[in-house]
């Protein structure tokens, strides 16, 4: 069951980064309304409430922040950056490319697609742990967003 408000949603679908991301925020206390999801096309029935997630319909369960992969199953993780721009709805909701790719054209890509930050993964667990925390604490916490 997904609670009443979701702060964050992770879109990973490397089971054993996610759950390094999971246990990051957790110990900064910033996992209590954290969606997992292991795929672009979950991501969007999660955030447009279809398919399973019909049934939670909800202002209430906009994400505060979404940490999105690129290379994701089913659907790519720019495709998901551009679907969530494109619909009024979710236009406004931070989204935070959280993957392992370098590359020139998938930064460029994404900040045409209006990302609000690209992180490299680092591959150090404590510098990972630092950089999730810092995310979360900043997206969830301090950040403003329009009602």
């Amino acid at each position: 069951m997904v609670s009443n408000e979701v702060e964050i949603l992770l879109v990973e679908d490397n089971e054993q980064d996610a759950d390094l991301a999971i246990r990051a925020l957790k110990k900064y206390k910033l996992a209590n309304k954290l969606v997992w999801v292991k795929d672009g096309a979950e991501a969007l029935d999660f955030i447009f409430s279809q398919g399973k997630y019909e049934a939670i319909a909800s202002e209430k369960n906009v994400p505060k922040v979404v940490l999105l992969d690129l290379r994701l199953p089913k659907v790519d993780g720019l495709e998901v950056l551009a679907k969530i721009r494109a619909h009024e709805r979710t236009k406004q909701i931070p989204v935070v490319v959280l993957t392992s790719s370098t590359e020139d054209r998938d930064i460029v890509e994404a900040y045409s697609l209006r990302v609000n930050s690209y992180i490299a993964k680092p591959v150090n667990f404590e510098k990972f742990s630092k950089t999730l925390a810092e995310i979360g604490f900043y997206w969830v916490v301090l950040n403003k967003l329009p009602r």
